[in-house]
């Protein structure tokens, strides 16, 4: 996440995830396994499949998941680690062909893999040069092996924007335009959306003197932006936008942005990280995405939108860092949430 701008009981298994998304938008979670006491995946996953839920974002292979998820229809996002991305964007292709052989093709028939993300925010890093190749390789290994449905991308945060405001102006940095040039053009030719990291809780944390909570929380009944005919009345829409005005500028105008990352702390920040906060920022989110409203530049459709994050992980820096979950690692819930829009 980028610091930006712009048993258990039976009744705590009943208590998760009673969701009805498919009538609406897609509303998955990210399944972060950066803790010491987190259920086991096999656990975790049969609790998902039993509660309906559809998409789930993975960082890493992890393959007691893959394996809990065989035919559970869940959608799945796989992410590879930022170190093995140096070795996936190689001249020699050989490796980006193993871990496909080794992650996907084994599950291939028995798990719906929605894309694979060649890293996750390393735009802009020392390792976002490797980024590029790693799709490239990433989707030659697919293609060799017949899973040439499965999109390639990449996972990004708004560190890559230079400008932000208003979403008009959004338009990549000077460190990171030339990387995403070459990403947008592999993404608008595969047709391959691009994932990206959405947290107003960061920039209202940097900007409270001008940015008011309300429209952080999709609170503001009021219009808070106005950009040309554009009109907004939560950061989320803005940051979103911005980024693809970001795209537009590169040709990327046909691409979609699908929101791998997006949540509130429930503590460790005053009276902003609460659990009030949190529970009314993940509910009035899940609201927005599952409607046809879209965002002010791309509107009329739901969007596909991951919450960040299904448990909260002790393993992760202290602070906020370790308060993101919906739930605590014993499953009882963090905060009531409704995925029933």
């Amino acid at each position: 996440m980028a610091r930006l701008f712009c048993c258990i009981t039976v009744l705590h298994l009943l208590l998760l995830f009673k969701l009805n998304i498919s009538a609406a938008g897609v509303v998955g979670v990210n399944y972060g396994m950066l803790g010491n006491n987190l259920p086991p995946p096999n656990r975790v996953i049969a609790l998902l499949k039993s509660r309906n839920v559809t998409s789930l974002r993975l960082f890493e292979p992890n393959h007691d998941a893959l394996q809990a998820l065989q035919n559970s229809g869940i959608k799945v996002i796989l992410g590879t680690l930022n170190q093995d991305l140096q070795m996936l964007g190689a001249p020699d292709p050989s490796f980006a062909r193993s871990w496909v052989s080794t992650n996907v093709i084994p599950y291939s028939k028995t798990v719906h893999f929605r894309c694979i993300s060649a890293g996750n925010e390393v735009i802009p890093s020392d390792l976002a040069a490797y980024v590029f190749p790693a799709m490239k390789n990433l989707k030659a290994a697919l293609n060799a092996a017949e899973l040439a449905y499965i999109p390639v991308t990449t996972c990004v945060s708004t560190a890559i924007l230079g400008a932000s405001y208003p979403p008009s102006r959004g338009e990549f940095s000077k460190d990171s335009s030339l990387v995403m040039r070459s990403v947008a053009a592999f993404l608008a030719a595969n047709g391959s959306p691009l994932l990206v990291n959405v947290y107003p809780y960061f920039p209202y944390v940097d900007n409270q003197e001008e940015i008011p909570l309300s429209y952080a929380l999709f609170n503001s009944t009021n219009v808070v932006v106005k950009d040309g005919q554009l009109e907004y009345r939560n950061l989320f829409d803005a940051i979103t936008d911005a980024v693809y005005s970001a795209l537009e500028k590169v040709g990327g105008a046909s691409i979609q942005i699908v929101v791998s990352e997006s949540g509130w702390p429930s503590k460790e920040n005053g009276d902003i990280a609460t659990v009030a906060n949190a529970q009314m920022y993940v509910n009035n989110l899940i609201a927005h995405v599952s409607g046809e409203t879209g965002t002010p530049k791309r509107p009329g459709k739901s969007i596909e939108s991951y919450i960040f994050a299904l448990f909260n992980e002790n393993l992760k820096p202290p602070g906020t860092e370790q308060n993101f979950g919906l739930y605590n690692s014993d499953m009882t819930e963090v905060y009531p949430v409704d995925f029933t829009h």
